[in-house]
């Protein structure tokens, strides 16, 4: 005897057809989707099925919907900033889990970091300077938490200086990842001080336009990383 198929709500076939669109590129950012009646018509479903499939495109931030005369639903522009609050989840899922460690963590970082350090270096501007040297700490007066969060304002800055938005979407989970307890508690004498020297020496390679510089300086960045927090 085959167990029967659970078919999903409404609404949620719906918000899928709808995002398959998006996501396709066959919908694009700014076009505006049907109106309600329209889709309900189209699909064959109420009005608040509807309703609930376009709320829920709008918390996964893939559509905008506006009120009044020239209101409606609207295909969202790309924000790397919120389309990464999707990935933060199952992101931190999976660094707190056995599947992954701090190892595969520093690999991704590498992958990603060595090359967009290079990529800052070619393609910043005046503002992106400014926010690597706001992302700078005092190891001798700031503490832990502070230089924690110092740290990973400085790396996303990296990612937004880049130019490449892809960056910026997938360093910022990685960069909110916490080190765990053991790490913290077995980190070495002068750490904070040696990543403070690391991520000043990144940002003159960058100001400077130095690109092999830079990615020389961000590859001995993580070494030093890695055989800190072994």
């Amino acid at each position: 005897m085959t167990g029967s198929t659970v078919r999903p709500p409404a609404y949620q076939q719906l918000a899928d057809e709808l995002r398959a669109e998006i996501t396709s590129g066959r919908l694009q950012p700014g076009e505006r989707l049907p109106p309600e009646p329209e889709l309900c018509v189209k699909i064959g479903v109420s009005r608040s099925t509807v309703r609930e499939a376009l709320r829920l495109l709008a918390s996964q931030h893939l559509i905008v919907t506006t009120r009044g005369v020239t209101g409606g639903s609207f295909v969202a522009h790309p924000d790397a900033e919120q389309l990464a609050d999707g990935l933060s989840t199952g992101f931190a899922l999976l660094s707190h889990s056995a599947a992954v460690g701090l190892v595969d963590l520093l690999e991704l970082r590498r992958a990603l970091e060595v090359p967009a350090a290079g990529l800052a270096a070619v393609r910043r501007e005046e503002v992106h300077l400014g926010e690597l040297r706001s992302a700078l700490f005092d190891p001798d007066i700031d503490d832990f938490d502070t230089m924690l969060a110092a740290h990973s304002s400085f790396h996303r800055a990296i990612a937004k200086a880049t130019g490449n938005p892809l960056f910026e979407l997938v360093g910022r989970p990685l960069y909110q990842a916490t080190y765990g307890e053991e790490v913290i508690g077995s980190l070495p004498e002068g750490y904070w001080t040696q990543i403070d020297s690391d991520h000043r020496d990144l940002v003159d390679f960058i100001a400077a336009g130095d690109a092999e510089g830079a990615t020389r300086s961000a590859s001995a960045h993580l070494d030093y990383i890695a055989s800190a927090v072994r």
